[in-house]
């Protein structure tokens, strides 16, 4: 079954309340921040508090997310000694620019799991793209290394180096498409950035059509009221379900008998849009999955 992430919940690394329950939200993901949420002064706390919420609390079968801060900043290595150990899922590395920047973390992330005992190539990446120059090297940074399972768009920072800023999504609309195809050329997940005026739901629900309709995976949420409406847009519907349902059963009686062409009300069924039903059943069996330990 594949793993969903259609919501990736920003839980700042010194909210204690939000990191012991960030799990009852109902994100597919959960991102521990280190980074732009923490104050300077407060790095180490919240580095040593996600550190223990990592290996004392239960989040069920949550994809767990650390947002380290970026390597040139001294902060990022002290983050990795730390949080490696811990066993995250996934590891994102903020202001990714090159595929170089992906390699030098891997680098690091292998020592110390290769130090603490821990199966070498386990921890899982993921790259923030922020800027113009992220953008146009986004297919070297999402074939740089076998650990990553995506790559993000982070807004706030790329329509700064534009020098613009954010509007009706006009500025992002390349961005998200070099990022998305790059994604998908490499086999790996597409996230799209949070919208921040939480309060403006017409306005959220809009981009996630947007992101829907481009292709993305999913999207990064920085409050849980966006969850289940972010959930409810990627939600197939009962009609393309019921299409999908018959394609596939068109397919199994072919191979029945032992045909090799399937067709539905008289159009034959090629190869797209066999592959498109299998994503769309799949969401949809993924999405109606509740863990155990989330019961």
């Amino acid at each position: 079954m594949r793993q969903l992430r259609r919501s990736m919940l920003f839980v700042p690394g010194n909210n204690p309340g939000m990191i012991r329950d960030a799990h009852i939200y109902g994100s597919d993901s959960i991102m521990f921040d280190l980074e732009d949420s923490v104050a300077v002064t407060e790095k180490d706390a919240a580095r040593a508090l996600v550190y223990q919420a990592l290996m004392s609390l239960r989040y069920g079968k949550k994809e767990l997310v650390v947002r380290i801060n970026d390597l040139s900043s001294g902060l990022g290595i002290e983050d990795l000694e730390a949080i490696v150990r811990a066993k995250p899922n996934v590891i994102r590395l903020p202001k990714t620019e090159t595929a170089q920047d992906i390699i030098d973390c891997e680098r690091e992330i292998a020592r110390i799991e290769a130090d603490a005992g821990i199966e070498v190539g386990s921890t899982g990446m993921m790259a923030a793209i922020e800027s113009a120059k992220g953008v146009l090297n986004a297919y070297q940074i999402a074939c740089s290394s076998k650990r990553l399972i995506g790559i993000a768009l982070g807004a706030e920072d790329y329509v700064t180096d534009l020098k613009t800023t954010r509007s009706d999504g006009t500025e992002l609309f390349f961005a998200r498409n070099v990022i998305l195809n790059a994604a998908r050329a490499a086999g790996i997940d597409a996230i799209d950035t949070v919208y921040s005026d939480v309060n403006n739901e017409e306005g959220f629900l809009r981009e996630v059509e947007l992101i829907k309709k481009l292709g993305f995976d999913g999207k990064s949420v920085i409050n849980p009221r966006q969850i289940a409406p972010l959930h409810k847009a990627f939600m197939p519907s009962e009609k393309d379900l019921t299409k999908a349902r018959a394609i596939m059963q068109a397919i199994a009686e072919a191979n029945k008998r032992g045909s090799g062409v399937a067709s539905l009300n008289g159009k034959m069924i090629d190869k797209p849009v066999v592959i498109r039903a299998e994503r769309l059943l799949e969401l949809y069996d993924a999405a109606n999955i509740i863990p155990i330990e989330e019961v």
